[in-house]
């Protein structure tokens, strides 16, 4: 054999830089050699004794593994925006959507829960029932992340019983049982719930420890949006962990935060205490945690649970309803008191309601002379259900107590979009995970940058049991960042949110370079993950 012959090749040799392997542990130099979308070496790699069809001076960056998204919206969004330009130009690799209770399947073939769940999802094609037929449309879209989903219990929920507020009768709970099952066959990483949003708000304790019960067989998660962040968080991470204890399934408690001000750091120091208390226990309990003081989500997410019942068009007739109405008014408002003005549009269907974004309720009920509940109440009413809105309801001084836990990751809870993604999302679509490497790592100092990788990383792909991610060692998936810790920024803000995030230099999905300098390179290289497979 000539020495030639006898040299290793790789597609990608990364030469120079510093290693954050995922794992937490110290930071080393090296190289790392790809080939065929894997990792085949690392460490001291002599370039005479490899053959590299291209090959990356790092010039001493750091390289991490993939950034894993452990809670998105995408399952919502990304048949439309398959370039994931939101995700992959923060660094993000891999994510898992379907979370807080609503998932995109599986979608029931009778016609009114159908609808039902398409009025309340959003407009997309729902040509597939299971969730496994889901995820063949996500892969014939040709992603540029890789993404694997969970099911929402509010989703199943409506497929057995549409938005009725009441106890499931049996067989409507088999029915639940039945679907729950097919999705975790067809690859689903998780069961959520969204228990302050309807219909996951209607059931009970009981409800979700018999349903969570079916996790463990199949190694999946309960991750939950639990039923209050406010005055009842104790309450609420309290039902969280009875659920986990009863069923046996191991949590997730999503995007942890406390929005109720007397609490401010009050209660996140309980809730972490009890996290730690339960994993004394031998429970599997942890969280995930975006970086930012504002919260996002749908603008009827204001209006009294007890007004969806029967779904979205009777909440509209409601709405309509004078009597009805002064009653949602004077519930509305008497839960919003001091509130309205930190509640901000970021996102409405029509241009004739555009004026509206990046503007307030209490700024729109001034304009419109109008109560602030109604001036929501019209919004909803007019643009359908399909306005978002963006929330300031969080301190820094709980953001950086919730972070520090070693039981907590991060995790964006937002979506795979485009720059052209209409109205003014939420930053964490865009920046996330680029804002606890530069803000809460680097210049806060909260923790060193080996902890922060990890918690977006090692931590989330160990939790999920994705066994090829998250790590760089050879055989792993060759998802890799590299990026100047000295220059990397999250650049998007609340007022320009959609932009890509400064000093990073390179991204990797599964080997294949898809993001460089701010750029997309068009590539679309990544993969659907089902559980188990």
């Amino acid at each position: 054999m000539t020495q030639k012959e006898s040299r290793g090749c790789c597609d990608v040799l990364i030469r120079n830089c510093r290693i954050v392997d995922g794992t937490a542990a110290p930071w080393y130099r090296g190289d790392v050699a790809v080939k065929d979308g894997y990792i085949i070496k690392t460490g001291k790699i002599d370039p005479e004794s490899f053959s590299a069809a291209k090959t990356v001076d790092a010039c001493d960056c750091y390289l991490a593994p993939g950034f894993i998204d452990i809670h998105s919206h995408s399952d919502t969004t990304l048949l439309k925006y398959r370039l994931a330009e939101s995700r992959v130009l923060q660094g993000v690799t891999t994510e898992i959507g379907g979370n807080c209770g609503m998932s995109s399947a599986p979608v029931s073939p009778e016609s009114d829960k159908k609808a039902d769940l398409e009025a309340y999802m959003g407009e997309m094609p729902y040509n597939w029932n299971s969730l496994g037929e889901f995820l063949d449309r996500i892969e014939e879209a040709a992603p540029s992340v890789n993404f694997g989903t969970a099911v929402g219990h509010g989703t199943l929920r409506i497929a057995a019983m549409g938005f009725d507020n009441r106890k499931p009768a049996v067989d409507e709970m088999n029915v639940m049982k039945d679907l729950l099952r097919r999705s975790l066959r067809d690859g689903a990483f998780a069961m959520t719930t969204g228990l302050i949003y309807p219909p996951g708000c209607y059931a009970k304790t009981d409800e979700l420890i018999e349903l969570s019960k079916i996790l463990p067989e199949y190694g999946a998660l309960y991750m939950t949006h639990m039923r209050e962040e406010g005055a009842h968080v104790v309450d609420s991470v309290r039902e969280a962990i009875e659920i986990c204890r009863q069923s046996g399934a191991s949590l997730e408690i999503s995007h942890h935060k406390v929005t109720y001000k007397p609490g401010w750091g009050k209660s996140c120091r309980t809730t972490l205490t009890m996290i730690e208390e339960a994993r004394r226990e031998g429970l599997d309990v942890t969280a995930d945690q975006y970086p930012y003081r504002a919260s996002s989500t749908t603008m009827d997410s204001n209006i009294p649970q007890w007004a969806f019942e029967g779904g979205m068009e009777a909440l509209f007739d409601r709405l309509k309803d004078p009597e009805t109405r002064a009653k949602l008014r004077e519930e509305s408002n008497a839960g919003h008191i001091g509130r309205w003005g930190d509640i901000y549009v970021g996102y409405v269907l029509s241009e004739k309601n555009m004026w509206t974004v990046g503007k307030s309720i209490e700024e729109i009920a001034k304009t419109r002379g109008v109560d602030p509940a109604d001036a929501c109440f019209d919004l909803v009413l007019e643009e359908r259900g399909n306005v978002d809105e963006i929330n300031f309801g969080m301190c820094e001084e709980d953001i950086e107590y919730i972070m520090k836990s070693p039981y907590v990751m991060t995790g964006s809870d937002g979506k795979s979009v485009s720059f052209d993604y209409p109205g003014r999302p939420h930053p964490r679509y865009f920046g996330t995970f680029p804002r606890v490497i530069s803000h809460y790592c680097r210049d806060r100092g909260l923790f060193t940058l080996e902890t922060a990788i990890h918690k977006m990383t090692g931590m989330p792909a160990a939790k999920l049991g994705i066994e090829d991610r998250g790590l760089i060692k050879e055989g792993m998936r060759a998802d890799l960042v590299l990026f100047d810790f000295d220059k990397i920024t999250d650049t998007p803000d609340f007022a320009r949110p959609k932009q890509p995030c400064e000093g990073i230099k390179q991204v990797y999905v599964n080997g294949v370079l898809t993001a460089e300098n701010g750029k997309h390179t068009g590539a679309a290289a990544g993969m659907v993950l089902r559980k188990g497979r």
